[in-house]
């Protein structure tokens, strides 16, 4: 029997997918932001991709100084809202505080952060505005977390910025990729607008950037490319029946319930196939969509899995059954799934192997394949002097990430090959900021 019953309103839905970090309100904050300790040497910051002075915006939570808190945040992340939601900040700032070596609760430092973020936004409350205009001018590809971050930190210095976005939304795989249940479509676009009222860069939607001759005009109209194109569709199987009509991608899959909600029927029989942090999401949304019966299938141990364990066991907790040591043979049934055929594995000086007779079948209505995305190669080949590594990443001076034509930058998914929001966002600022710097020094 399911966990969860078939939603059919988008109030049933929303309850299905309440909030893991739900906002808190001034009461809540308050007592919460009483706990932290104010650690001298503050591993919670080390422990941030972006090092936002945590304990600094704490205090001035604490002490009703909530601007001030959200300065502090947005003066490091220009993406501080959504990452107080997105974050796994189990295993980053909150993983660090020093209370779980105590056993005790840690600081909820995401939710504060989340708190501090959206009383400015809802007051409307401007922090920053342009930079006196310096006659220059950057186009940005793409308006996901590396590309909004760029284009903040660009026009605080005093550019001019163009983001070209192929879809009809910005920020990326907040508002494409993420669960629901870790923050809504509406979190993710007012950060953008109220980011964008301030600081005026502008956004042209349904504008892909996909050939030679667009990139030569941009080459031609800007000084400086910043790349934040992200990564492509789920990555196939290469498997027979991948074809078959109810047979989709995790990140497809992700993106048509974020904005189709109820009006998406998930079948009762689902399997999922992977280990990452998009599989524990795909499951654990099919279950929250009323399937009863969701299994998970990887192909090595639990322990190999890429997926957080935090995020395992919220699919867990949602009614998605595991299976382990299980490699995907091929996709079952005649123009449509009706299975999945798997055969059992072990695994050897890291080397996986394939148990003889030991196939099995999972029968299904829907196979969903989070086997991570494509990478870009295709379109990044058309740059010139563009250096992608041996898994088709962007090569880039770590420091300024500038790649190896000197008028591009790059950040995001495209460099670090799938990483969490706040990286992207620590890594379009500092893009950046090395655009400034050979903008400056050219």
């Amino acid at each position: 029997m399911a966990e969860y019953t078939r939603p059919q309103s988008e109030q049933e839905f929303d309850q299905n997918f309440k909030q893991k970090k739900p906002l808190m309100n001034q009461t809540e904050a308050y007592m919460e932001s009483s706990r932290c300790l104010f650690c001298y040497d503050a591993p919670c910051v080390q422990a941030c991709p972006t090092h936002i002075d945590i304990p600094l915006f704490i205090k001035q939570i604490h002490t009703e100084n909530v601007e001030g808190a959200a300065r502090t945040i947005y003066d490091m992340n220009w993406m501080g809202n959504a990452c107080g939601k997105v974050c796994p900040t189990q295993v980053l700032c909150e993983g660090a505080c020093v209370f779980n070596h105590q056993h005790v609760k840690p600081i909820e430092i995401g939710r504060l952060q989340n708190f501090a973020t959206s009383q400015v936004m809802t007051a409307g409350k401007p922090l920053f505005h342009p930079g006196a205009p310096n006659g220059k001018k950057v186009a940005i590809i793409g308006a996901g977390p590396a590309g909004i971050s760029c284009a903040c930190e660009l026009r605080v210095l005093g550019y001019s910025v163009t983001i070209f976005e192929a879809k009809e939304k910005p920020s990326g795989l907040t508002v494409y990729g993420t669960a629901p249940y870790k923050i809504t479509n509406t979190e993710a676009l007012t950060e953008v607008d109220y980011l964008q009222k301030q600081l005026g860069f502008q956004i042209n939607y349904a504008s892909p950037v996909s050939t030679i001759e667009q990139l030569q005009k941009l080459e031609a109209d800007y000084d400086a490319v910043f790349l934040g194109v992200g990564n492509g569709p789920t990555a196939a199987l290469r498997l027979p029946g991948e074809d078959f009509e109810n047979v989709i991608g995790a990140v497809e899959f992700v993106e048509a319930l974020r904005f189709q909600k109820h009006r998406i029927r998930v079948p009762d029989r689902v399997v999922v196939i992977g280990g990452g942090n998009t599989a524990m999401d795909a499951a654990s949304e099919s279950a929250r969509m009323g399937s009863s019966q969701v299994y998970l299938a990887y192909r090595r141990s639990r322990e190999q899995m890429g997926a957080y364990w935090f995020e395992y066991d919220l699919a867990i907790s949602a009614g998605v059954k595991s299976v382990f040591n299980a490699s995907p043979l091929e996709i079952l049934g005649n123009g449509k799934a009706t299975g999945v055929r798997f055969i059992r594995t072990t695994q050897e000086n890291g080397a996986l192997n394939e148990i003889p007779g030991s196939e099995f079948v999972l029968e299904c209505d829907l196979v969903i394949k989070a086997t991570g995305q494509a990478k870009l190669a295709d379109f990044l080949g058309k740059i010139q002097g563009l250096e992608l590594d041996k898994s088709k990443r962007i090569v880039v001076n770590p420091v300024t990430f500038q790649t190896g034509n000197p008028k591009y930058f790059a950040g995001g998914d495209a460099v670090n090959g799938g990483a969490e929001v706040v990286n992207g966002a620590f890594e379009g600022k500092q893009a950046a900021l090395g655009i400034h710097a050979y903008l400056t020094n050219s």
